[in-house]
């Protein structure tokens, strides 16, 4: 589409994005409306059948093709639009927190990328591009991006993009690398006043494991992070536990360093089995989660389209509540050029995963947040269909992190 003077004297560009944008405002009450089932309905991963049919409904409702249970993914979808040009992907999450719900916001980063996709579906064939609008299951911790990469969800895709909820509108979040673990200990059970020496703790051994990572803590890099709970502890106070479980999260910047700290983390764990003379199996909990590769000319153009909301988005490393995080849109981002920008919702100080910033995401300025996130996405889809120097620029940007980063090689989902 050439850049030509649209009858209202800008761009022919301009004038495609306040379309995409003003179709995204007549579906407003709908997307919202929709965002405020999702938040009412909080499933875990890979259980999100309510949000599934609810946003397959919709789709279907507003004439967009969708595949429902995508590759072989019960609550994954695939929504399709434009027969010809680039291909653009618009991911959705929608799965939620134990206890706590929606308090990641994604509610929120479902229904705004439904609303970016059903505005760009609209306009698909006269601007000469594709979109997808992925619905993409078990983000906390499920991994289900990886898994629909791994299944050729990502094929053919030229770039790929998606909001998340946070204080600050922010141009990244600080991406880091994840790779989870339980650590059970086997231990010996006796009764706990009458037999204590004949029993084995295997709850000592955890603690001490626990104990042995703090004190690892002092000695890892500042921008590395462990952190455990106790899913099994024993039984009974009376009973010498035979049985606990430790779930770990450990996190570092790169999968290369992630792969330099998680030894001195087993080292840790099986010390306090040593120690409290029981056994130790640690299980490595797939897949593992990349760090995140944010597209610069993606960037850059999603900064100017959210400014045309009434946004500005800042730099996180000026910030005063930045946001550190793990996610497997990292994955995807070393498969095609892809952006994960962070939407405010809620005061700078409230952090993600609190039962107050969940509220927040049911508030009127996660609302806001549904329809100017879906509208910003929207016109940067615009861009990459129809800006010609564009989608090369950001091919370009992608292989040169890539090359910086040395490449997929252990990559889950993309090696």
């Amino acid at each position: 589409m050439p850049d030509t003077p649209s009858p209202s004297g800008g761009s022919a560009l301009d004038g495609a994005k306040a379309r995409v944008a003003a179709h995204v405002d007549r579906k407003a009450g709908l997307l919202v409306d929709a965002s405020h089932e999702i938040w009412d309905h909080p499933e875990l991963n890979y259980e999100e059948h309510f949000a599934h049919e609810l946003l397959t409904g919709i789709l279907q409702d507003e004439g967009v093709t969708v595949e429902r249970s995508a590759y072989d993914l019960d609550t994954a979808f695939v929504a399709r639009a434009g027969t010809s040009g680039p291909t653009i992907a618009v991911l959705c999450e929608y799965d939620a927190l134990p206890e706590i719900g929606h308090a990641c916001g994604h509610n929120v980063i479902a229904t705004a990328g439904l609303g970016a996709g059903l505005a760009a579906a609209a306009m698909a064939d006269e601007l000469g591009g594709r979109v997808v609008i992925m619905g993409t299951p078990a983000e906390e911790g499920g991994g289900g991006k990886v898994l629909l990469a791994e299944r050729g969800a990502f094929d053919g895709v030229d770039a790929a993009m998606m909001v998340h909820p946070a204080g600050l509108d922010l141009a990244r979040m600080d991406v880091i690398a994840i790779h989870q673990l339980h650590a059970d200990y086997h231990g010996e059970a006796a009764h706990a006043a009458a037999f204590p020496h004949k029993g084995r703790n295997a709850l000592d051994a955890a603690v001490l494991g626990y104990n042995a990572v703090a004190a690892l803590r002092q000695h890892i890099r500042p921008d590395e992070r462990i952190h455990g709970v106790f899913p099994h502890a024993g039984d009974k106070p009376n009973i010498v536990p035979k049985y606990a479980q430790a779930h770990w999260y450990v996190r570092s910047p790169s999968l290369r360093s992630l792969e330099v700290l998680k030894p001195r983390v087993v080292a840790c764990l099986e010390a306090g089995a040593l120690a409290a003379g029981c056994r130790c199996e640690i299980e490595w909990l797939d897949p593992a989660y990349a760090d995140l590769l944010d597209n610069g000319p993606m960037v850059s153009r999603y900064i100017a389209n959210a400014a045309a909301t009434g946004r500005t988005v800042g730099d996180p490393r000026g910030a005063a509540f930045p946001v550190v995080g793990s996610t497997d849109m990292g994955n995807v981002s070393y498969l095609v050029p892809s952006i994960h920008p962070m939407i405010a919702v809620g005061p700078p100080h409230v952090s993600i995963h609190t039962p107050e910033f969940a509220g927040f995401a049911r508030g009127d300025a996660g609302d806001r947040a549904v329809v100017d996130g879906a509208k910003a996405m929207a016109m940067t889809v615009v861009d990459l269909w129809a800006d010609a120097g564009l989608l090369p620029a950001a091919r370009e940007a992608h292989a040169a992190d890539l090359e910086r980063v040395g490449g997929t090689a252990g990559v889950p989902g993309v090696s």
